[in-house]
């Protein structure tokens, strides 16, 4: 929901309606030469027992990501991660920020003032008040206390 001015392209319109649980993937170029240098450090850790055993499961799995990401190019990440810099230097320039909308997978796109007085009004309505001290150590002693 675009509770401001701010015109989306299309594209991002389309990021921005895959919600707060899209996870865009950015993978550095030599992630799966890394992958396997960090699985073979690893085995080489393991008894002399285990390790033919963990070294050809760990095989497998990189070869079935190396088809994976054959099969998935990157231009769509990388197109992706264009998009949502374009996103954020348009909330930038508009002083407006991205917030999980109240109910379910969505995102509120709100004016940085507004979003901040919808707080402080929260703060005001509960009468909620800072405290000067932390209080984690005392309620940690009050549940260790039989």
């Amino acid at each position: 929901m675009n509770n401001t001015d701010i015109t989306f392209s299309n594209k991002e319109i389309e990021l921005l309606e895959k919600g707060p649980r899209c996870n865009l993937h950015h993978k550095k170029k030599h992630w799966l030469t890394n992958l396997t240098l960090e699985a073979e450090i690893a085995i080489s850790l393991l008894p002399v027992t285990d390790k033919d055993y963990f070294r050809n499961r760990a095989s497998d799995h990189l070869q079935k990501l190396k088809l994976k990401d054959k099969t998935n190019p990157q231009c769509n990440h990388q197109s992706e991660h264009r998009t949502m810099k374009s996103i954020q230097n348009k909330l930038k320039e508009n002083y407006a920020m991205i917030t999980i909308a109240d109910k379910g997978n969505s995102f509120a796109i709100l004016q940085t003032q507004q979003y901040n007085a919808k707080i402080q009004d929260f703060i005001d309505k509960n009468k909620l008040q800072s405290s000067a001290t932390d209080p984690t150590k005392l309620f940690q002693n009050q549940l260790e206390r039989p």
